[in-house]
């Protein structure tokens, strides 16, 4: 198969009417040019340029071929930019999922960030609340870039964007609004908001509670992450959630746990991240997740919500 240099070559002469000159032209010697032109006629086994004295012509067979190696030569260029732009974040697509409760207080202050800086970098997100989902879509190519809750199976490659503060959430009144701070035996017996199945943070709070050896009664279970805070204080019972589930406004109490509970959130890729994905990654970290004023004053000993 033509080398692209051959081709090159064969454009340059076309283009400069001359050996020498093309040579100039490719910042080569006039050797090296003849070389790649004879390499090239012996590929396609005929004549493509004959030399006269003043320069050199294409033959017939020259000219088909010229248009097609202009061509080829003006693809490869192509690549290099669009290669070299998503290196520089100056073009390309980033192509992100996340768990469905991560959209507002993680992804969308970088994502408006990045319309706006890097314009040319199509970003698409998908949202999902089932971890398969989201995993299977790194495993396929299907997305470059997943944010979600660690634990993530070893085969992936993550990196740490936040530490989330996990809270309780009850309605006005309830007995465990009236301490300071809780703990998680607290929830013993307490009538709990808890999760549908089909969202991660299901499984996630049952394995919590397990471990430390609670046993919170479910009263109902809501497959929307900001629907749990909400349904809490309208006086279902407590719920326990990420804070970024917290919305402003929120009508009942706010409540850091003793020791206060933090989960893992992490930038998730098949290997080590390209260029854009790794850029987003440290935006990401940068900008940390959002938790709106009024919940931050709100909680317990006015203390920090992120690490």
């Amino acid at each position: 198969m033509a080398s692209l240099r051959a081709l090159e070559c064969l454009v340059a002469v076309a283009d400069c009417g001359s050996i020498t000159r093309a040579a100039r032209l490719l910042h080569s010697s006039q050797p090296a040019v003849s070389h790649q032109l004879a390499v090239l006629e012996r590929e396609t086994r005929t004549i493509l340029v004959r030399r006269e004295p003043r320069g050199v012509k294409l033959t017939p067979a020259g000219r088909a071929a010229v248009a097609e190696a202009r061509r080829a030569v003006e693809a490869a260029a192509a690549a290099v930019r669009s290669a070299r732009a998503v290196g520089e974040a100056a073009g390309g697509a980033l192509r992100l999922a996340c768990a469905q409760s991560l959209t507002v207080p993680l992804l969308a202050p970088v994502i408006r960030q990045w319309h706006r800086r890097y314009p040319e970098v199509a970003v698409t997100l998908r949202e999902s609340m089932a971890v398969d989902e989201l995993l299977g879509g790194v495993d396929s190519g299907e997305f470059d870039l997943v944010l979600m809750p660690a634990s993530v199976p070893d085969r992936f490659t993550t990196a740490v964007v936040a530490d989330e503060e996990v809270v309780l959430t009850a309605p006005n009144g309830h007995r465990l609004a009236r301490l300071p701070t809780v703990r998680i035996l607290d929830l013993e017996g307490a009538p709990l908001v808890h999760f549908a199945p089909e969202n991660g943070l299901s499984e996630w709070l049952d394995r919590s509670l397990t471990s430390a050896g609670v046993r919170p009664d479910p009263v109902m279970a809501t497959s929307v992450t900001t629907a749990a805070p909400q349904l809490a204080a309208a006086g279902l019972g407590v719920a326990v959630s990420p804070v970024s589930a917290v919305t402003a406004g929120f009508p009942g109490v706010v409540r850091s746990f003793s020791p206060r509970w933090f989960r893992q959130l992490v930038a998730v890729t098949a290997a080590a991240p390209d260029p854009l994905a790794a850029r987003f990654t440290a935006d990401l970290r940068t900008h940390g997740v959002r938790v709106p004023s009024d919940v931050r004053t709100r909680l317990a000993g006015g203390t920090a919500l992120l690490k």
